[in-house]
């Protein structure tokens, strides 16, 4: 105590009682610091003084990638904390990282992965599923110039995607899922829409999961039983979105999914799909491009929360294609026209994201027996064409399901 509170005092007994009151308070205050302002039932954050130590490891981490390499050279130490961002990007990487490790899903499919010596060499989680304004800077501007869209951001003006990116401002729209789901594992399921799900009476176990994603032309209205109602993600370019509201309208596919829960997850192709992100935000119509004019509520719905919004980012679809999806395409003459297809990009972006993956709708073996949609009217073959190579892609799902790592939905 100090001099002008022992002075207040009175009495023997009530100095005495004022001592203990203060040092029992002392005690408790520091024990509430040193808890990190931790309530009941609250995880702890990591405290200000760990930062600075996370920031060196994640330092030594970023150098010993190789996607810290631009043009064959290291990033310089500036460009390193470019790239780093901020601290607070940094915590919550780390709290993701605690989280995953919390859940404890013994069927997560990165523990399969992790034990397969092969798989374990082609995953790479680290890789950026998702991007954000933070993944925005003169460095990364600088290395993406070198690869054209959907691998890079060659050819595009600094001031549409940096327009785009920006209001994507925060780093949960980095993440697939900012909320932890009431179960353990992460259940998911990407509904391709081939035609070996007609008939298929596949609606509940899809319904079931805790995630559905789904592409394209995903007509649900009338094919209930078949593919289920849930629509949890729809993945597109906005190409593949338009084309597919006009080639299937007679089939039943007259708008986009919308809804409370649904969120939209656009693949960066070309322009158009910045020019329609950002256009679909800001609520305006798209304000010049080959879509210019066009209103985004009405493939959207009017709620335009950018929570309801992702964007793939360009170094994930590179590391797909050059992982996974290497085709001999490539090769050929037409080989600029070659990207993985909007199905291998949705059902590869739930293999880095969920801890269990069911694929319904994709091709299988026996392809030929049936419809190349599943709300054909009547049956058409399945076409390949020069721009996917649908049989490599299939022939790595049979993989994955071979191994345990995902389910394939299968019929003879």
């Amino acid at each position: 105590m100090n001099g002008v509170s022992w002075r207040l005092c009175k009495g023997k007994a009530y100095c005495f009682a004022v001592v203990v009151l203060v040092t029992i308070s002392s005690f408790l205050y520091g024990h509430y610091r040193l808890s990190g302002l931790v309530g009941a039932g609250e995880k702890p954050r990591i405290s200000a003084l760990l930062r600075s130590d996370l920031k060196d490891r994640e330092s030594e981490e970023l150098s010993k990638s190789p996607w810290s390499q631009v043009n064959g050279e290291r990033f310089s130490k500036e460009e390193k904390e470019d790239v780093l961002v901020e601290e607070d990007v940094l915590v919550d990487r780390v709290d993701l990282r605690m989280q995953e490790k919390e859940r404890k899903c013994p069927s997560s499919l990165r523990r399969k992965i992790e034990s397969h010596e092969r798989l374990k060499a082609l995953f790479s989680f680290e890789i950026p599923v998702l991007m954000w304004s933070g993944h925005l800077n003169d460095s990364e501007w600088q290395r993406l110039q070198h690869s054209p869209p959907p691998y890079g951001w060659q050819g595009l003006p600094y001031k549409v995607v940096s327009s785009t990116l920006l209001l994507l401002n925060d780093s949960t729209y980095g993440r697939l899922f900012p909320d932890k789901p009431e179960s353990h594992c992460i259940r998911c399921a990407v509904i391709g829409n081939g035609g070996i799900l007609n008939g298929s009476r596949q609606g509940r176990a899809i319904d079931d999961h805790d995630f559905v994603f789904r592409l394209n032309g995903a007509v649900t209205s009338g094919y209930e039983e078949d593919v289920g109602t849930k629509t949890s993600f729809y993945g597109f370019t906005t190409n593949t979105m338009k084309n597919s509201l006009i080639a299937y309208k007679q089939m039943g596919f007259r708008r986009v999914p919308q809804g409370k829960n649904v969120r939209y997850i656009f693949i960066p192709s070309e322009i158009r799909d910045y020019v329609m992100l950002y256009s679909a935000i800001q609520g305006i119509p798209v304000p010049f491009g080959q879509d210019n004019g066009d209103k985004p509520w009405f493939y959207f719905g009017f709620n335009r929360k950018p929570k309801k919004f992702r964007m793939l980012h360009p170094d994930f679809i590179h590391y797909i294609k050059e992982r996974f999806l290497h085709s001999s395409l490539l090769k050929m003459e037409y080989k600029d026209l070659y990207m993985p297809s909007t199905g291998a990009l949705l059902l590869l972006t739930a293999l880095h994201t969920c801890d269990e993956v069911s694929a319904y709708g994709f091709i299988t073996d026996n392809f030929r027996k049936f419809s190349d949609h599943y709300y054909d009217r009547v049956k058409r073959p399945l076409i390949f064409y020069a721009n996917h190579d649908m049989q490599l892609e299939s022939r790595f799902w049979k993989l994955l399901n071979s191994l345990g790592v995902m389910r394939l939905y299968q019929r003879p």
